[in-house]
């Protein structure tokens, strides 16, 4: 790691080169970066960059052919590295630079499995169109990095382009193609360009970040859990950390924002874009997600990040939307808490938007603060980014704010109970025990959205309940939980919980939710079957968020069964009853505990 190093002076010089010969007991330093105010400086010329195309060699056969895959990599270097400067990298691994195939997500109209008597789920799937991957790859941040010293390292998931091997959405060989791209930077692994001929990092410094947007964001994640040496840094945005939980919640099976049906068998077609017969792979991808029950298995704890935290040797920028319903906030939250409970260096940039780059949202700020931790990281310059806020969020109306930590280390939480009325806008107040002896009742009906439901005025089809107006803005800060008294009339049924904001004026706008399958009330490793009529239980965890409720808003509690937009959607019709003396809603907020009783 970078601590292990000396530290390198706080300014260094470029030094011109020219076409003149050194004189007579001269020394001639190669050129070297130059970093002011702990950053490195723009005084190189990304225009001469240096390109070349190589294959290293990976530790794994995920293809079968009897010979270890190759990564196809390009490298984009600044010039001066010819004249013996030595660089650190800034690396982005994708499957995502071939393009992907037109795929058919699985049906999702569908009912919800029974144990001992559900038939079996098949989907299908588009035909793969390998393409080419001979163009030149290039990215937002190269020329920014180049003019500063770093090298640019692009590498092909295995299955991808014209790297070779299988993809498998996340699965350990995937892992070791990426990380296979490090040990050759390090002298650990073989490479070879196309004719053949053996190419070395001898220009590399060894020093690695590793940064990408979405599954180029959890491949970081994934090759830090091996603790590779060399890797000093990665910036991980709008990434997983858990594949199951970016396709399943507690048991129940959901979908990514905007990709209702998908899986990893799916993605896994959409990302295979080089020559190999990948069939029998993602054949296998298909039988061991297990669609029909959605608990967790050997496949997904493969996939599973968070277990190997304790592994990772380099520090962690993470970087999510608040409104990310792709990669959902659980990914960075429980990572994040991951990271700080092992130890490792930790820092996080939360902004309003979705599933998109921080370079779109407030670009010159982020590569600011970019620029200063690569120069930390990969150049061991003490500029004191470690001894800064490690929270940086941004709030609804666009402001920005620093914290020493996240979640808000004063969020404090609370318990809300239910009033009867739900079915049209019943009340939440500060949670009294069995205080409300009144069961509800709702009908599920996926053919309407979560949104619409929220939005009417009644409905048979959901329940709400809604604190009164605020006297001043409450700020919420962590992960909301509801936990539910429910009995159903039928052996299975989605849960769905959603947390809104509802403005004087009657608009109400959600918050956060999340799901869970009844069936998986004690493990999500295993199917427990519910009995009609018999009252569970059930809680449902929603995704993480950091949300200010205005002056005379009020927070509302939504409970629905099925979600048009993320789970299965089986026929309308299956009726929960909820009752009001054991269940509440358990917020984090930021409200001091004598004055709790002032606001809810």
């Amino acid at each position: 790691m970078w601590r292990a190093r000396a530290a390198v002076v706080s300014a260094l010089v470029v030094l011109p080169l020219t076409g003149a010969p050194a004189s007579a007991g001269e020394v001639t330093r190669p050129p070297e970066p130059v970093i002011e105010d702990g950053a490195a400086q723009p005084v190189f010329d990304a225009a001469n960059a240096v390109r070349e195309d190589l294959f290293v060699t990976a530790d794994v056969d995920s293809d079968g052919d009897g010979r270890d895959d190759r990564v196809h990599v390009q490298v984009v270097r600044p010039e001066e590295t010819e004249h013996g400067m030595r660089a650190p990298v800034v690396y982005r691994a994708s499957p995502y630079f071939a393009g992907g195939n037109p795929v058919t997500n699985h049906e999702v109209d569908r009912e919800l499995y029974v144990p001992d008597r559900a038939a079996a789920h098949a989907a299908g799937v588009g035909a793969s169109s390998a393409r080419s991957a001979s163009a030149e790859i290039d990215w937002a941040y190269q020329d920014f990095l180049l003019e500063r010293g770093y090298a640019v390292v692009y590498a092909e998931s295995l299955g991808s382009g014209a790297s070779e091997g299988c993809p498998t959405s996340g699965g350990r060989n995937e892992t070791i193609g990426a990380k296979s791209v490090i040990d050759w930077l390090n002298g650990r692994a073989p490479a070879h360009d196309s004719s053949g001929e053996q190419v070395t990092a001898d220009w590399s410094t060894g020093q690695v970040a590793m940064m990408g947007v979405s599954y180029n964001g959890t491949l970081p994640n994934a090759v830090a859990t091996t603790g590779v040496e060399g890797l000093e840094t990665i910036v991980p945005i709008g990434a997983i950390s858990s594949w199951y939980d970016y396709y399943r919640a507690d048991g129940a099976v959901v979908a990514p924002g905007g990709y209702q049906g998908e899986d990893t068998d799916v993605l896994a077609e959409y990302v295979h874009t080089n020559d190999r017969d990948c069939s029998a792979v993602i054949d296998r991808l298909r039988r061991e997600q297990d669609r029909l029950t959605g608990d967790y298995n050997e496949f997904w704890n493969e996939r599973d990040y968070l277990d190997g935290v304790s592994n990772i040797d380099a520090s962690v920028l993470t970087v999510h939307g608040l409104n990310d319903w792709n990669v959902k906030t659980k990914q960075a939250a429980q990572w994040y808490e991951a990271l700080r409970e092992n130890g490792v260096e930790h820092r996080i940039w939360w902004h309003r938007g979705g599933h998109l780059d921080p370079i779109g949202v407030r670009r010159d700020e982020w590569l600011r603060t970019l620029n200063r931790w690569f120069t930390h990281y990969l150049h061991g310059v003490n500029n004191g980014v470690r001894f800064e806020p490690r929270a940086t969020i941004q709030r609804a109306d666009g402001s920005w704010h620093r914290e020493w930590e996240w979640p808000a280390p004063a969020a404090r939480e609370i318990s809300l109970s239910p009033i009867p009325g739900g079915s049209e806008r019943g009340g939440l107040r500060l949670f009294r025990h069995g205080s409300t002896d009144v069961v509800e009742s709702l009908r599920d009906d996926a053919g309407e959205t979560a949104e619409e439901l929220a939005r009417v005025e009644s409905s048979p089809h959901r329940l709400a309940y809604f604190t009164r107006d605020l006297p001043r803005g409450v700020r919420i800060s962590g992960t909301a939980r509801a936990e539910l008294a429910l009995s159903f009339d039928r052996p299975a049924a989605n849960v769905t919980a959603m947390l809104v904001d509802r403005a004087p004026d009657g608009t109400v706008t959600p918050i956060t939710r999340g799901w869970t399958d009844p069936q998986n009330r004690r493990s999500v490793a295993r199917t427990t079957p519910i009995e009609p009529g018999e009252q569970y239980r059930i809680e449902v965890s929603m995704m993480p968020d950091d949300y200010v409720l205005r002056r005379g808003h009020s927070l509302g509690l939504v409970v629905l069964s099925s979600d048009h937009d993320y789970t299965l959607r089986p026929s309308a019709g299956t009726g929960l009853r909820l009752d009001l003396s054991d269940s509440e809603l358990r917020v984090p907020v930021v409200v001091a505990r004598g004055e709790r009783d002032r606001f809810f």
